[in-house]
């Protein structure tokens, strides 16, 4: 799941082949051996492309932090939601307004 999400945020930094390959593997749920089939490349070509494109994932939210600052907002506008809804004061609902605004 995590790597999925990190693909929504960091897909357009991608290289095309980069993009395909996590595609068809996450997305798509073809096997190694399918795509290797598909590209033709072995196997171990799609498993060590696969590993580095994860890797640059994991690199690009260690510098960029998109997805971690995603997650915050939407766990902040739930928190806000459940304020809302159990019709938290206006001092309160201001506040958390203030936090989501601040991670921008």
């Amino acid at each position: 799941m995590r790597l999925n999400r990190l693909f929504d945020f960091y897909a357009p930094l991608l290289t095309d082949k980069q993009k395909e390959y996590m595609t068809l593997y996450y997305h798509e749920d073809y096997s190694l051996a399918e795509i290797a089939t598909y590209a033709h490349v072995s196997r171990q070509a799609v498993y060590d492309n696969l590993k580095r494109t994860e890797q640059t994932l994991e690199n690009y939210e260690k510098k960029l932090q998109l997805y971690a600052t995603y997650k915050q907002r939407n766990d902040l506008l739930n928190e806000l939601q459940d304020l809302v809804n159990k019709h938290a004061t206006k001092h309160e609902q201001l506040s958390m307004i203030q936090q989501i605004k601040d991670l921008s």
